[in-house]
């Protein structure tokens, strides 16, 4: 990666760089919220689309719009994330639509509110299936067409609970620390390849999130961002090859300035009062 420089956690890409063009893009989630947020401005710069969600019909309806309103070119498919032969099945039908990912987007993901000992076990596995274990599998089989190609790009949707441990969504802030964790390290391993990685954290976003978690009460989604605003962010440091992204300045400063000072008594008692329900 010659002619790319690295200053902070941002990656400035050379001129001669083979990710400057749109390509193709991967979306996993992509029925709704951010997920579709990110398909429509990908589209709208005129980028090819692989839209992923386990609304085929849904994906059919979004297709249509984006082809009419685009003029480009949207493959959909139906699957369900949870499910571990899913990835293998996304590749498969790319690789036979000869369709070349150039950007990878794993936006899919969940959450769900209570207490561990009290949620049932097959949630737990069904989000660390969607939120981990599909998004490094994806991961593995395209990243390996973009290193032949010679650059690419990837987005993984992550959150500010990666900073913290969560209370009440415990398993849920532990899978998006990983998802942080993992970005980085292949950010830093792809960097000669001239693939970025970017993990972009928001916090609270207005979607479907809250009420599939069970979560519509919750205090923090009081003053959720919207889902448009986010994807804007997130396409933004995806294309300039930034490392994590936050969608607010503030929530940058407190969650990776300000938190690791604090006890870490204090900071679960703060994490668990955010999951607290408001009547």
């Amino acid at each position: 990666m010659s002619d790319a420089v690295y200053i902070g956690n941002r990656i400035y890409l050379g001129k001669d760089s083979s990710v400057s063009d749109v390509g193709s893009a991967l979306v996993t989630g992509a029925s709704g919220g951010i997920g579709l947020e990110l398909a429509r401005i990908h589209a709208k710069r005129g980028g090819d689309l692989v839209l992923v969600a386990r609304s085929k019909n849904k994906l059919r309806q979004i297709k249509e719009n984006l082809e009419q309103e685009y003029g480009v070119s949207v493959m959909v498919i139906g699957a369900d994330l949870s499910d571990s032969k899913s990835p293998q099945k996304i590749f498969t039908a790319t690789e036979i639509a000869g369709v070349q990912i150039d950007t990878l987007i794993n936006n899919a993901g969940f959450g769900g509110h209570d207490l561990f000992h009290e949620r049932e076990l097959k949630a737990e596995q069904a989000m660390m299936a969607v939120n981990m274990v599909s998004l490094v599998s994806l991961t593995h089989f395209y990243v390996a067409g973009m290193i032949a190609r010679g650059g690419g790009r990837i987005l993984n949707v992550s959150s500010v609970a990666a900073y913290m441990p969560g209370p009440k969504q415990s398993v849920y802030f532990a899978t998006k620390a990983f998802v942080n964790s993992f970005s980085q390290a292949i950010a830093f391993e792809l960097r000669p390849h001239n693939v970025t990685v970017t993990a972009l954290c928001p916090g609270a976003v207005a979607t479907q999130f809250a009420k599939t978690a069970n979560m519509e009460n919750v205090a923090v989604f009081k003053q959720a961002r919207s889902a448009e605003s986010v994807a804007q962010c997130g396409y933004r440091a995806m294309q300039s090859g930034q490392l994590v992204a936050f969608n607010d300045a503030k929530l940058n400063f407190f969650t990776r300035i300000v938190l690791p000072l604090l006890p870490r008594k204090t900071v679960l008692k703060f994490s668990q009062r955010l999951m607290d329900k408001q009547a």
